[in-house]
């Protein structure tokens, strides 16, 4: 597989977000996370599942989020997304609040991929229409413009010959990929990634892993919720141990995996030694 560049930001300004910081000639700085996530809170019911979470993002920053089912990863993605809506806290996508009233948060969400565990593919579609869907419906993309740009995106991934088929017709990493592929198309500034090797069979999760480190080598900006020990340590340049809705340790991949502080991070670790797993 050649060498895959991260698209182009394709961010637009929504009505209602706080516009960037600017400096003394009016320019936006450039030095602005990519996210940045302030005392976040989020309750189902009388279930607290976020407690206070705070995290920065750099640009082109790989951050794993990594810890126990049930810790908060998944909610945190979908918070990020605006999936789910937060109970108390801010979350800026370079430096523009996205969590602030009266936000579009369609707009918004043309800025933020999200890639699932279930792929979410349209079963009736073929893959050139289920990729170019959101570009021209959400972006008013022409056909030839949209299809044009997921017919590179396919070529990319290894996917131009599968361009016609459905969904059916693919291979689990194969539509992870495609998944991939449908989130890229709209040029996100962030890539959030939940799990996405969860539903694969062992022999199918190298082909979407790789796919991922070639994003990373292309300087795409991703937080990624995994189960894949290995893989956090081989493609994160920071990675927060989530337990109990707060991210108990984070830094860099070495030092949590070789060296963790807490005895709740020792102790996540090594179960997972236990089970082959890192």
């Amino acid at each position: 597989m050649t060498g895959i560049a991260a698209p182009g930001a394709g961010g637009v300004p929504s009505a209602g977000v706080q516009p960037a910081v600017a400096g003394p000639d009016g320019a936006d700085q450039i030095d602005l996370p990519a996210l940045e996530i302030s005392g976040v809170w989020k309750s189902f019911g009388a279930l607290q599942v976020l407690r206070g979470i705070d995290l920065t993002v750099a640009e082109h920053e790989v951050v794993c989020l990594i810890g126990s089912s049930g810790c908060g990863k998944s909610t945190l993605l979908r918070c990020i997304n605006l999936l789910e809506p937060i109970d108390g806290g801010r979350i800026a996508v370079k430096g523009e609040e996205i969590t602030a009233p009266g936000v579009n948060v369609n707009l918004i969400r043309r800025r933020i991929g999200i890639v699932f565990q279930s792929f979410n593919l349209f079963p009736h579609m073929s893959v050139l229409h289920n990729v170019t869907l959101a570009p021209r419906k959400a972006a008013g993309k022409s056909r030839v413009r949209a299809e044009a740009e997921a017919t590179e995106l396919l070529d990319r991934f290894g996917l131009a010959d599968k361009r016609n088929e459905f969904p059916d017709r693919l291979s689990g990493g194969q539509q992870q990929r495609v998944a991939i592929v449908r989130a890229l198309a709209m040029a996100p500034d962030l890539l959030l990634l939940d799990e996405i090797t969860s539903a694969l069979d062992p022999e199918l999760v190298a082909e979407v892993l790789n796919v991922i480190r070639e994003l990373a080598r292309g300087g795409m900006t991703m937080v990624i919720a995994t189960h894949e020990m290995g893989f956090a340590r081989d493609i994160a340049n920071r990675v927060c141990f989530l337990d109990g809705g707060s991210i108990l340790e984070q830094g860099p991949p070495a030092e949590i995996f070789s060296h963790p502080r807490e005895a709740r991070t020792q102790q996540f670790l090594e179960r997972i030694i236990e089970a082959g797993r890192l």
